[in-house]
């Protein structure tokens, strides 16, 4: 098995390999086709294929030697206004030399560029449209300047459907002669959400034991408690056992390892899933949701997560007793 991260070596390389996203395809392949591109924002969750069309974009728009016309910049690690005022002015002020008038500046994760480098970085735009186009990718298009938003076009990307997710990851295993189970695959789907890059990545990470890849493997890799146990633990204590739900509180952190926010998250998603009635997962949810807050604030882990089973014990009590009533 190569030691090369799949993700990379499983990127697209032009706009006709780009997994869905057809209508964004479409429109920056008539960019191709025009040889014009606009300044553009790409926003959406990670792992969706942002920085991935830029780069397609200038495969398509440049040819092979495309790195020569392009600049890349991860704005979360240089984002203040003197990589604005120096890096970029100074790439975005030379003209190309070619078919193409222009070249393209990439800036990943431009949502985490200070205000006062996005207020440079609009003047920058403005002022050499003419030599440079420039690509924003961004988690949160929200947080990038209303002037900028303005001189741009928008494109909004999604997660992948659960098809082409499955689909993708079966491709990869089956190119890297590794076995993956389908309760592997839903188990890799319920750890990432439709965030391919992470999927990719947690695909390698449990191949690289060498074993076939179920549910087991994928949340031992991942860090993340088997839903199965999660369920088990709520229904203990919605059952008025304290001390056994806690023991297997106990017990699912050292054998997952997993954090005492992530046992949150999961135990926030389990109890939708539960069969009690619709009024008591509102409860509950309101329960998880202070418990959440405290250990945000820096409380105790394991105090607040047995706090929140005893919570969960309380109110399973009122509702055997309003079922009774009834």
């Amino acid at each position: 098995m190569s030691f090369e991260m799949w993700a990379e070596k499983y990127r697209p390389k032009t706009l006709d390999e780009m997994v869905n996203q057809k209508e964004i395809v479409e429109r920056l392949k008539s960019f191709v086709k025009a040889k014009n591109v606009p300044h553009c924002i790409f926003a959406g969750p990670p792992g969706t294929g942002k920085t991935t069309a830029a780069l397609c974009l200038a495969r398509d728009l440049y040819g092979e030697n495309y790195r020569e016309y392009i600049m890349e910049l991860n704005a979360s690690d240089e984002r203040g206004i003197d990589v604005v005022r120096e890096t970029v002015k100074t790439f975005a002020r030379v003209r190309s030399i070619g078919e193409v008038p222009f070249k393209i500046m990439i800036l990943d994760e431009a949502d985490n560029m200070t205000a006062d480098a996005q207020q440079a970085l609009r003047r920058t735009m403005e002022r050499y449209t003419e030599t440079c186009r420039f690509i924003l990718c961004a988690n949160y298009s929200g947080k990038i300047i209303e002037p900028i938003q303005s001189r741009c076009a928008p494109f909004r990307f999604t997660y992948l459907p659960r098809e082409e997710h499955d689909k993708y990851l079966r491709h990869i295993a089956e190119n890297e002669g590794v076995k993956l189970l389908d309760e592997g695959l839903d188990a890799i789907y319920e750890v990432c959400g439709g965030d391919l890059r992470r999927a990719i990545n947690t695909l390698q990470a449990a191949a690289s034991l060498g074993k076939p890849i179920d549910a087991k493997v994928v949340y031992s890799i991942a860090g993340r408690a088997n839903p199965a146990d999660v369920q088990k633990m709520i229904e203990t204590a919605m059952k008025g056992n304290f001390i056994e739900a806690r023991k297997q509180l106990r017990e699912m952190i050292q054998k997952y390892g997993v954090a005492g926010n992530d046992i949150i998250r999961q135990i926030h998603t389990e109890i939708f899933r539960a069969d009690i009635p619709e009024p008591w997962k509102i409860r509950m949810a309101d329960i998880v949701g202070e418990i959440d807050y405290r250990l945000v604030e820096g409380a105790d882990e394991e105090v607040q997560l047995s706090a929140l089973l005893a919570r969960l014990v309380e109110a399973a009590y009122e509702m055997r007793g309003v079922v009774k009533k009834v």
